[in-house]
Formats: C-alpha cells, structure tokens, sequence
C-alpha cells in the first residue's frame, strides 16, 4: 500500500504542474471531507473549498520530489513524507520537508492532513 500512497502524492504533484483547474480537479477528488494544511509563514487552512481554490493557482514549472517513503501506521490511515524543490517561471525555487497524512474511506484513500516545513 505504501507505493499507492507515494503515487497519490505524486499525481498531487503531477496536476500542480499541469494547470490550476487540473490541480483543483485532483484535490477536489482526493481531499478528505475535513481536510487540513499547514503551511510556512503560519498558515493553515481547513476549510475544504478553501483549499481547494488555493490549489488552483498558477502551476509550477518545475518540480523535484526526494528521499519519498510512506508508512502506515494502521490499515487505514497512511503517511508519505519527502523533500521537495520547486519553481514557478523565474521566480526563486521553494524547497521544503512534507508530510501529507492519508485516511481510508468506502472511496479509497483521502488526504487528511499536508505539512511543509521550509528548508
């Protein structure tokens, strides 16, 4: 199961690259129903369709995940945690430490819970 959580997030990545509406599309589909991200400069957000909108912004230009693993702490929940490089254009790259928690629900795995933490 853990390469089925490696590959969610990586489709997560996958659509942040693509376009806003593709980035929107996949959160809507994959974020639990009470969903919360925590994110640099204090901010946090758990408010879904919240989220979601601020997924929908522009999308990187490049991107580099490393040291990816995942755990499952229980049958139904899951944790991928990795490293992560980033652009947007030619803006300067965010690099930063993530860890997204995944539930089981009856339509498969949910994110819970995204953390970054800068580097």
């Amino acid at each position: 199961m853990s390469s089925e959580l490696i590959d969610l997030e990586e489709q997560g990545w996958r659509a942040l690259a693509t376009s806003g509406a593709a980035a929107a599309q996949y959160y809507r589909q994959v974020l639990d129903d009470s969903p919360v991200m925590v994110l640099p400069g204090g901010l946090m957000f758990d408010d879904r369709e919240v989220i979601i909108q601020s997924m929908s912004g522009q999308p990187w230009s490049a991107y580099e995940l490393f040291g990816v693993r995942a755990f499952q702490p229980t049958a139904d929940t899951g944790i991928v945690f990795y490293g992560a490089t980033a652009s947007r254009g030619d803006g300067p790259a965010y690099s930063a430490f993530m860890t997204s928690t995944y539930v089981r629900r009856a339509g498969g795995w949910r994110l819970a819970l995204h953390q970054q933490t800068p580097r």
